[in-house]
């Protein structure tokens, strides 16, 4: 039987050997406080900081004249954050485009790609997606005169947490005309093999796409040599652009030169944008797909943090975080098996994102009771507790002190004094 060492001193030595450790220091960790949420919001790194206050300068230096002079224009912001996406993603040149929110851009994408045509009047996603890409996906269908509760297919899961691939494909009938799902299901984090099932959705003449919310940052993607067709994320989780920063989208080159689903100004070719005529040029890239005008100081932020992705590649981030869950779920088999804690994220590597995710039925007090030991969790409704070890900016030490604080909150029953009830924002 291997012996597990579940000691401090072991989660110092493997801090030692992190090669990513010098990062930690890039960002703003508060003091006495264990950050394990930055799947819900990563924190401010110092670059981030000095790119935002760089922006601002632009707009206090430059006025108007922002839009073209400084280190960063404005007008060009949008299509220079998309070319530092293209190694984090696995686009091609002019695949991707740094636009809206995740919501926004989603609809962008499904009015542009879903022609129900004859009997192919259905999309099919899952019913673990976040509720806001359902939303989206209700909506698309009923501008276009279809019940969602006929239309909209949600793949079930088998036990609450996962999904099946082969139930996906199953569903792939000849009624299907779009596929939206997601790459990490934003509770159990498991990871669904985007490339197998882009090649299943071709193989039966549908589109396809991925929201990768709880993937950009934190995976490898190959989105151009899986041949997905459209991809959309938001980029304050594992990107540590900040609370509103501005989502990014990813459109196959194959369907470059399609005319955006929703148009607007900045979905003109550059030189064409100020020619003012009333007949779109839309440009040839994803550029086409934005609607509206760049929130620049929304994008600032991203300028630095993304230069941290580009300096460390993703396959280093994705080693890192590996070890940091495979430490994390370690320690708690052999720390917390008696307390009634229930591991959902899958065990395996290639099937499991960046958090680990507890089912406990006193899930909500066990959080405010970490809060109250200045370790920060995820709750997700009902009984969930995400915990997010972050490959920049988490240590091992960390990891072996959050597995810590939950056996003496269990032990001692430190989570009796809350209310088993989730906050406004949980």
């Amino acid at each position: 039987m291997t012996t597990v060492n579940i000691t401090k001193e072991y989660a110092t030595m493997l801090d030692q050997q992190n090669k990513l450790k010098k990062y930690r220091e890039e960002f703003y960790v508060q003091p006495g406080v264990i950050y394990f949420d930055g799947n819900s919001l990563g924190l401010l790194s110092k670059r981030a900081e000095t790119t935002l206050l760089e922006l601002l300068d632009s707009w206090k230096n430059f006025g108007i004249d922002g839009w073209l002079s400084g280190d960063h224009p404005w007008f060009y912001l949008s299509e220079k954050l998309g070319k530092m996406h293209e190694a984090i993603v696995g686009a091609k040149s002019g695949e991707v485009i740094v636009t809206g929110s995740t919501t926004s851009n989603l609809h962008q994408l499904v009015a542009t790609f879903y022609k129900p045509e004859g009997k192919k009047t259905k999309i099919l996603a899952d019913e673990l997606n976040f509720p806001s890409d359902i939303y989206a996906l209700k909506s698309q269908l009923e501008l276009q005169g279809f019940d969602p509760a006929e239309h909209l297919v949600q793949v079930k899961s088998r036990d609450g947490h996962t999904l099946a691939e082969e139930d996906i494909i199953a569903a792939m009938t000849d009624e299907i005309a779009l596929i939206v799902l997601p790459s990490v299901l934003y509770r159990s984090g498991q990871i669904l093999d985007m490339e197998r099932l882009t090649a299943e959705a071709h193989k039966r003449g549908i589109l396809i796409g991925f929201d990768l919310c709880h993937s950009v940052g934190s995976i490898p993607h190959a989105l151009h040599d899986w041949d997905v067709d459209f991809a959309f994320w938001c980029t304050y989780k594992h990107l540590n652009g900040g609370p509103g920063s501005v989502g990014g989208l990813y459109v196959n080159e194959k369907h470059l030169g399609r005319a955006p689903g929703l148009a607007g100004w900045f979905s003109s070719k550059k030189e064409k944008q100020f020619d003012m005529e009333h007949t779109l040029t839309a440009a040839a890239d994803a550029s086409a797909f934005q609607v509206g005008t760049p929130h620049v100081l929304s994008l600032a932020p991203l300028i630095g943090s993304l230069s941290m992705f580009e300096e460390t590649g993703m396959e280093a981030i994705r080693e890192q975080s590996l070890a940091l869950t495979d430490y994390f779920m370690t320690l708690i088999d052999e720390e917390l098996s008696e307390y009634g804690f229930v591991m959902t994220n899958p065990h395996d590597e290639k099937s499991r994102g960046a958090h680990v995710f507890l089912v406990h039925e006193e899930a909500a007090r066990i959080c405010k009771a970490l809060k109250e030991h200045n370790v920060i969790p995820d709750f997700r409704a009902p009984n969930g507790i995400r915990l997010a070890p972050v490959a920049l900016y988490n240590t091992f030490e960390e990891v072996w002190e959050v597995v810590q604080v939950l056996k003496k909150i269990m032990k001692e029953e430190l989570y009796k004094k809350f209310e088993n009830k989730r906050e406004v924002v949980a």
